[in-house]
């Protein structure tokens, strides 16, 4: 059906994030062979993962979280052991799934493949597929149309395999009700605050307690150390920026690449469909289609509405048999075939395709054309200049490294020379905390703030090495000031001692005095609180609840109302009385059907998890455990 996929969002989701991110050689191993045995960080079944897959899919996931952590992403949180066997593990996973699918003959036909491709929304134009798009979207992440398709058609291959181990999760809807019932389970309370503040004529915090607290804690009063630096950024943008065209260039280009400004015939068709499958009577359906083709010629004009009433193609029928504008080779070969041999206007006569005999109408003709070199220009001056700033960032690279340790004494001779800024930091922590650490711009990296308080830095004044703070960026720096670390004097800090002893104090008071509340109340004695007026919660709707108190609310018994609880919170003590259970006479459906949804996701999930985890037991996974030691000291 060309309609096969046409609802399918999800997919369509996954495969329009294709175009925005890197590829990644997820196991296409035609574009990979050519990598050596020594290259290899693990084997599954007698498949390899090299290291060039394996950055590129590091690099891939550093993109990722670049775009979902914003401002707050930092290069560092990717060069951990942790994380890079975290990437090495997806991919495992990933080939293992692979080879379960080629195992199970599983594969991902083209009309499939062009049905997919044809329905990304940033690939059409007014509604329809623009093969001039794709080509444009491809050439902006570097790509061929092999390459692309090739990974398009085996993550769909994968889809297929995923989705059978997911839709084999069961989730019953008596299980779902009794989840919903416990969730929408309502408490009705009220509460009492035992306030610390009561309290505080009881305490009296002498000065001994707070020496001795100053002495026993004064970590906590340590001023790190710190240093000033003044730092040069090297990127490839900055290396983008200075780099000019001669004259002829793009002509030049243009003239040897015409192929890739060329765009294809598009031809806009409609059809009527009478399918055909192996449950059919293919004599029935051609004689169908014989007297449908009649109809047609007798009443030409009458094409859409003929199409509406006869066409057992679901996706199109509706539309009249539109399938809107399309290039030679995205339908299946006899369709394609027929649909360019004819004018514009004429009418086939019955076209047998594997989907079935259809009649087709072309209905518009976008003939193919050149762009001109002054429409393709800023394309090509952008795909120049970055080629050639990729070059000269890769020379400059390595002189920027080599000078600013030949000439460790200073950094002004490297900014001269790649006509850089010398930027100059605020104090510099040792150890920031993560706060502290989303505050320092192109200097927070772990490897640049050890350099900056290494030895050699601090008393020398020695330029550190040139560190890759993101992809095509190195950063050097110098210290300009040095403070060491010393700790608060006690006169300094003598006050919020004691104001923090205090508050301890008081707040075990408000405890101890409110335990002792409670446990009068659960033994039955005389309830003369102030008791707040009734509120009520749900799992579902806490109404802003700590933690605690919601917890300690659904866990109490409740078989004998009032029941009573209690939970700290912030110093407060809390006291809660629980005068009221209910829960909903009747399951929302919508409720039911995202809880379905929700739970059933999560078995899912599950599920594919022990089918990997299966799937590891039954194929031999070595990992190169030296290889990749070498790549997390990278």
């Amino acid at each position: 059906m060309f309609d096969a996929i046409r609802n399918n969002k999800k997919i369509v989701q996954i495969f329009l994030a294709l175009i925005a991110l890197p590829f990644a050689f997820f196991g296409v191993d035609s574009y990979v062979r050519n990598s050596g045995a020594g290259s290899d960080l693990a084997s599954v079944g007698d498949t390899k993962i090299t290291i060039p897959q394996f950055e590129q899919a590091l690099r891939e996931r550093q993109d990722q979280m670049r775009q979902a952590l914003g401002a707050n992403y930092k290069p560092e949180m990717m060069n951990s052991p942790e994380a890079k066997l975290a990437v090495l593990d997806s991919l495992v996973d990933q080939r293992l799934l692979l080879l379960e699918a080629g195992k199970n003959r599983l594969q991902t036909s083209d009309d499939v493949l062009r049905e997919v491709i044809s329905k990304i929304p940033s690939l059409q134009e007014n509604g329809q597929f623009s093969m001039e798009r794709y080509e444009s979207a491809l050439r902006a992440q570097g790509m061929s149309r092999p390459q692309f398709e090739a990974r398009l058609r085996q993550d769909l291959t994968l889809q297929q395999l995923i989705g059978a181990v997911g839709d084999a999760a069961f989730v019953s809807q008596t299980q779902v009700d009794a989840m919903l019932r416990m969730q929408s389970e309502e408490r009705q309370f009220s509460e009492f605050r035992i306030a610390p503040e009561q309290f505080a004529d009881k305490v009296k915090i002498e000065t001994s307690a707070v020496q001795n607290f100053y002495e026993d804690n004064k970590a906590l009063f340590e001023v790190p150390e710190q240093v000033k630096a003044e730092y040069l950024v090297l990127s490839l943008d900055t290396i983008l920026g200075q780099v000019t065209l001669a004259d002829g260039e793009v002509k030049a280009w243009y003239d040897s690449h015409k192929e890739r400004y060329e765009q294809a015939e598009e031809r806009r068709a409609s059809h009527i469909l009478i399918m055909t499958d192996a449950d059919t009577d293919k004599k029935k359906a051609r004689a169908k289609a014989e007297e449908v083709l009649k109809e047609v010629n007798k009443s030409p004009m009458k094409f859409a509405e003929l199409a509406k009433q006869y066409s057992q193609d679901p996706g199109s029928a509706e539309k009249g048999g539109d399938l809107g504008f399309f290039s030679r080779g995205m339908m299946v070969k006899a369709f394609d075939d027929s649909v360019f041999k004819q004018k514009e206007g004429e009418i086939s006569g019955l076209v047998q395709s594997e989907f079935g005999y259809h009649i087709i109408k072309v209905t518009g003709i976008k003939a193919g054309k050149l762009r001109s070199i002054e429409e393709a220009r800023p394309e090509i001056e952008a795909e120049l200049k970055r080629q050639a700033a990729s070059r000269k960032f890769a020379e400059a690279a390595e002189v920027f490294t080599n000078m600013v340790y030949e000439q460790s004494d200073s950094l002004q001779p490297v900014a001269e020379k790649f006509k850089l800024k010398i930027q100059q930091s605020a104090w510099l922590p040792k150890k920031p905390d993560p706060k502290v650490m989303a505050t320092l711009g192109p200097l927070a990296n772990e490897k640049i703030l050890s350099a900056l308080f290494a030895e050699d830095a601090v008393k020398n004044r020695r330029n550190t090495e040139a560190v890759e703070i993101a992809p095509n960026t190195l950063l050097a720096a110098r210290v300009l000031e040095y403070v060491p670390a010393a700790s608060k004097p006690f006169d300094t800090v003598k006050a919020d001692i004691e104001k923090l002893l205090k508050l301890r104090e008081v707040a075990a008071l408000a405890r101890s005095s409110g335990e002792a509340r409670l446990a009068e109340l659960k033994k039955g004695g005389e309830d003369k609180l102030a008791w707040s007026p009734v509120k009520s919660a749900s799992r579902m709707q806490s109404r802003q609840l700590p933690p605690a108190a919601l917890q300690a609310l659904f866990k109490a018994d409740v078989q004998n109302l009032p029941a009573y609880v209690g939970a700290g919170d912030d110093g407060s003590y809390m006291l809660y009385k629980i005068v009221k259970v209910s829960h909903p006479e009747k399951i929302d459906e919508k409720a039911r059907h995202e809880m379905q949804r929700e739970y059933g996701a999560l078995v899912g999930q599950e599920e594919l998890a022990a089918y990997l985890a299966g799937l590891r037991m039954r194929y031999k996974i070595n990992i190169n455990t030296a290889a990749l030691a070498s790549k997390e000291r990278q």
